[in-house]
């Protein structure tokens, strides 16, 4: 930090919150990155002091930032955010703390007051920080979000012209998957080969320690993680909006599901609408959902496949975009039918995605505001 600026210590904002409990006033504690300082905070900011007596603001470290965000972030470092922010007439404290979340600073603090923008509801919030809020009985205040300004649109202006005068013809892609990432590597060897014409922005496993993301590390690829929550199925609120900014900030042409084993669901299915694409182990519509090549086994089919389609909120029923068929043998097991349906796999997607724009499917931008 600047010789001039020291930010405060969890000690110091502990001792004004006692301070004010004794006075019966409140502190209000929010948290975040503040990447890029715009009208859209400074308004969120006065909104959620008037909210109590002061204000601590807990700003995520440059490491943290990385951690959330990506390796193309944070913009500006912490060191010129934390001076930034208490430079605001709203922002009574700052500190800064190096974990992904908050979790241990709300267990410090305890705040009487927790605020945080309309892009969340109290479900949507961190499990983890909520739980904290609630043990230290904080009340939590939503507050509405300034139409228009926030730093990922604040960044899609700056790369807008970039985007509409690139001649790269790189498709940009979002790859999320869950298992041993056989999909993932194929994609990563067919770009190596010049047989996609396609970039890999970031990779995204809802499984912390996976083949995937080892695959996705060992090429040098953005490895996100992203809690899901406890139902192994579908993703929390919570999950579904950090996936969904994820995208954002990454600008993203086609997501991509290689075995992604939790639903997707809003926003991301509304605002890649046409733009995601999986593929599933068998001929659809035949045998949806989990276990299909056993399903093909257990009803005595001759053949079954692979199909790649587009991802609508029903399951495995969107746009059929191409399929390849594999033979069903006799003492097949699901294991063996399935390695045998990967190495059709490992051709078609790659192929599908190659022809993306010849196909006349939809990348960023394509029909939205």
């Amino acid at each position: 930090m600047p010789d001039d600026y020291t930010p405060a210590t969890i000690a110091d904002v502990r001792r004004l919150r006692d301070t004010l409990e004794q006075q019966g006033k409140k502190l209000v504690f929010t948290n975040g990155c503040f990447d890029l300082l715009h009208a859209g905070h400074v308004r969120y900011l006065e909104q959620a002091r008037a909210l109590g007596d002061a204000m601590v603001v807990a700003l995520n470290s440059d490491q943290s930032v990385r951690q959330l965000k990506g390796p193309d972030r944070p913009l500006n470092t912490e060191c010129d955010r934390a001076e930034v922010m208490s430079a605001l007439r709203a922002v009574d404290a700052v500190v800064v703390f190096d974990d992904e979340r908050a979790t241990s600073l709300i267990e410090a603090i305890r705040p009487h007051v927790y605020a945080k923008g309309g892009d969340y509801t109290v479900e949507s919030l961190n499990r983890e920080e909520r739980t904290a809020l609630e043990a230290a009985g904080t009340q939590i205040s939503i507050l509405p979000l300034v139409p228009g300004r926030s730093t990922t649109n604040t960044i899609n202006k700056m790369h807008a012209t970039d985007c509409a005068t690139a001649s790269n013809g790189l498709l940009r892609l979002a790859v999320l998957g869950s298992g041993a990432g056989s999909n993932l590597r194929a994609i990563i060897a067919a770009i190596a080969d010049n047989k996609l014409k396609a970039e890999i922005a970031i990779t995204l496993s809802d499984q912390a320690e996976s083949g995937f993301r080892e695959i996705a590390r060992t090429a040098g690829l953005p490895a996100l993680f992203v809690d899901g929550g406890d139902n192994p199925r579908r993703l929390s609120e919570a999950a579904q909006k950090e996936i969904f900014e994820h995208l954002e900030r990454a600008r993203i042409d086609v997501v991509v599901l290689v075995g992604f084993m939790r639903i997707l669901k809003e926003p991301v299915i509304s605002a890649y609408a046409g733009r995601i694409v999986n593929v599933h182990p068998s001929l659809l519509p035949k045998f949806k959902g989990a276990n299909a090549p056993q399903l093909a086994i257990d009803d005595g089919e001759l053949e079954t496949g692979c199909t790649v389609h587009l991802v609508t909120a029903e399951i495995d029923a969107g746009r059929i975009l191409a399929q390849a068929k594999v033979p069903v043998n006799i003492g097949d097991t699901a294991e063996s039918l399935h390695a045998r349906i990967k190495v059709e796999e490992h051709k078609l997607l790659p192929q599908v995605l190659n022809e993306w724009r010849e196909r006349g499917l939809p990348v960023r931008g394509a029909g939205r505001p």
